[in-house]
Parts: structure tokens; C-alpha cells; sequence
């Protein structure tokens, strides 16, 4: 297995650049695993697909307004996005700018002037920050000088992938809008085709709707450079799934229904729990073809790494984005699909003009 079995070519034309609007209108992409079916729907037709007693797995995660500018002391400006708190006034962030070191201080900005013809407007509130530790390439450990949650809604801003270049009219098209726990660096781009109507219908037909959490990091979409991707390091993301969605997994498994996880990072978090469950011997009764008979809750950091070969222990279906080529994603999906499947998949979709990335088209795997 190499890298580069995972590549593919992608016209700069089929990145998507705005959402679709409504969510529920992208198109949507049946891939059949068993037959390698493919079939052609609207996102909204879901209602159609999913069945009763089947357990929709939402990821609730709230994106951070975690890209933000400020003004060196002497000049200059400097772009910082921040990743994860590490306390109350420290963060993890990615930095742009020269000269940032040790002790460097900043003044933080209350608009993003780099999108306007404006002058910045530095110092309105007298929030600072300064660099307190050198991490890999250009991350940092910023320390500011007051909890700067109270000022995003004037110095935040979405922090969209490079790949999209239109600026986003409505900051709210990239949260999902079941979010709920603040604490991404990127939106886990799935859940972006679903509204509350289409919820309200699936629950209707009787498909139930469970909750788990992760945090997504900026790591996700990282390409992998390792020949080898068992030698890629996988980023940490921190997860969690509660006892009332582990007894909705272990419910649904029992009576025969499907869990399908709206995705990778929903599929990352149960199969972190299901795993967790195997390795900590937290059963009922002996697993079963080493597959867990219960899941039990999870909380923390996950690290796991799906790669083909990887045998699924709680995911019976995947809602999903068209990923990256050389991504740990595409990899995921290929686990679960087969990387054949995949790759055939998504070249029907160029083809047939489907949208690609965050805002693009979606997928189900069945």
C-alpha cells in the first residue's frame, strides 16, 4: 500500500466555492458496497434511504471563529489561527507573520482588514498576546492577556480551507445546524446538507438520531507525504461519546437496524468507543468475531488511524464529503468502501459534475 494509491486528479472547476442553498438541495452520491452501484439523488432524498429502527450519528462540534489578525508592536501584521485551548488563556495556533519568537507581542485587531480597504482598527479593546513557545513549523503557544472568547463575535473570523476563495456571506452556512459544542478549527463538513426540516422527517419515519462530539483539528485535511501511510503521524483530536448514544448504538444493533455515521470524524469517535470497548474488556458477553457485543461510552483524545485492511466495528453506513486526494479521509473511506470502489466513485462524479470539498456534493456508502 502506498500514498499514492490514493491519488487522483480533480479539475480546480469542481471545488466547490459557496454551499449549496438550501442545504438539503446538493446532490447526493449512493455508492452500493456490496454491488458497486452508484446512484444519482438530492441530498433531501435521504428521507428515502434510511430506514426505520436506523441510527443517524451526528457530530455536534462548533467551530471556533479562530482565525484572527493583529498588529506587532513595531509594525507589521500578523495572522493567527488558533487551534485548541490548552487554558483559559493559553492556545495552540498556527501563525503567519516574521519574527514571531519567544516573547513576541502582539495587539489584536478587531476586523480583518486584509478583505477590506480599510484601516485596521488595532487596540480597541487592549487585547494582546504574545508567544510563549515555538512548536513544529509555524504553530505557537500564544498566551493572552484576558479570555478571548468574549471577543469573537469582533475579532473572530471563519476560518475557511485555503481551497475556498469566495468569502462566506453567512458565517452560520459553515456550522451545522445541530452544533453545539464549541471547540473546531474546521467544520466537519457532512452535517452541512442537513436542516432541521429533513431531521424532523427522518425522526418521523422513525430513524432515531444520536449525538457525539469531536473536535475537528486542521490536521484533517493534511495531505499525507510518507510513501508509506502507515508511517504518516496521525493528528489527536479530542472526542466524546455519552452513555445515551451508546445505548442508542447497542439498542440499534440489537433490533437489527444500521448505525450510519455522518462523517469521518463521527466514524472516527465510534470506532475510537468500539475499540476502547475490545481493549478495555468492558463487554456483556464475549465479542463476537472479535467485534464488540456492547459499546460503552468513550471521553479523551483519539489517535486512531483507519487504514484498508481495518476491520469496522460499529459504522454500518457513512453520510460523507468528497475528500482530498493523499488524505487520511480518502484513506477512511476507502477502509470502509474499498479504495477501488472509491476511486471509480469519484471519478463518476467528476464526470457527472459533482462538487467536491466542504461545501461540495456528499456521499453515502452503503
Amino acid at each position: 500500500m502506498k500514498t499514492s494509491d490514493f491519488d487522483y486528479h480533480l479539475p480546480e472547476s469542481s471545488i466547490a466555492q459557496t454551499p449549496a442553498e438550501p442545504r438539503d438541495s446538493s446532490r447526493l452520491l449512493i455508492l452500493h458496497r456490496d454491488s458497486s452501484d452508484v446512484e444519482h439523488r438530492i441530498f433531501r432524498d435521504l428521507n428515502l434511504l434510511l430506514q426505520p429502527n436506523d441510527l443517524l450519528v451526528l457530530n455536534r462540534t462548533r467551530v471556533i471563529p479562530a482565525r484572527i489578525f493583529a498588529k506587532k508592536e513595531m509594525g507589521g501584521r500578523v495572522e493567527i489561527l488558533l487551534l485548541r485551548r490548552r487554558d483559559e488563556l493559553i492556545w495552540e495556533a498556527l501563525v503567519g507573520g516574521k519574527g514571531l519568537r519567544v516573547g513576541k507581542k502582539v495587539l489584536v485587531e478587531s476586523d480583518d482588514s486584509s478583505r477590506r480597504n480599510e484601516v485596521p482598527k488595532s487596540g480597541d479593546f487592549g487585547l494582546r498576546a504574545e508567544i510563549i513557545e515555538i512548536l513544529e513549523g509555524s504553530a505557537r503557544l500564544i498566551k493572552f492577556s484576558e479570555p478571548i472568547e468574549p471577543y469573537f463575535s469582533n475579532v473572530g473570523n471563519v476560518p475557511l480551507p485555503p481551497y475556498i476563495h469566495e468569502k462566506l456571506a453567512d458565517p452560520e452556512r459553515y456550522q451545522t445546524v445541530y452544533s453545539r459544542d464549541v471547540g473546531s478549527a474546521a467544520a466537519p463538513t457532512a452535517g452541512l446538507h442537513f436542516t432541521p426540516q429533513l431531521l424532523d422527517e427522518l425522526q418521523a419515519k422513525g430513524v432515531k438520531i444520536a449525538y457525539v462530539t469531536l473536535h475537528v483539528g486542521l490536521d484533517t485535511f493534511a495531505p499525507v507525504t510518507e510513501e508509506n501511510p502507515e508511517e504518516h503521524k496521525i493528528h489527536t483530536e479530542w472526542c466524546e461519546l455519552p452513555q445515551e448514544t451508546a445505548d442508542l448504538i447497542n439498542q440499534t444493533k440489537q433490533i437489527g437496524g444500521r448505525v450510519v455515521a455522518v462523517g469521518t470524524t463521527s466514524v472516527r469517535t465510534l470506532e475510537s468507543a468500539g475499540q476502547a470497548t475490545i481493549d478495555d474488556g468492558r463487554q456483556t458477553v464475549p465479542t463476537i468475531h472479535g467485534l464488540p457485543s456492547t459499546v460503552s461510552p468513550f471521553l479523551g483524545p483519539t489517535s486512531i488511524f483507519i487504514l484498508p485492511g481495518y476491520q469496522f466495528k460499529v459504522v454500518d453506513a457513512m453520510v460523507t464529503n468528497f475528500h482530498l486526494p493523499k488524505s487520511t479521509l480518502i484513506m477512511l473511506v476507502s477502509a470502509f468502501a474499498g479504495r477501488e470502489k472509491i476511486l471509480e466513485a469519484y471519478n463518476i462524479a467528476i464526470q457527472e459534475g459533482y462538487c467536491f470539498y466542504s461545501f461540495g456534493d456528499a456521499m453515502l456508502i452503503l
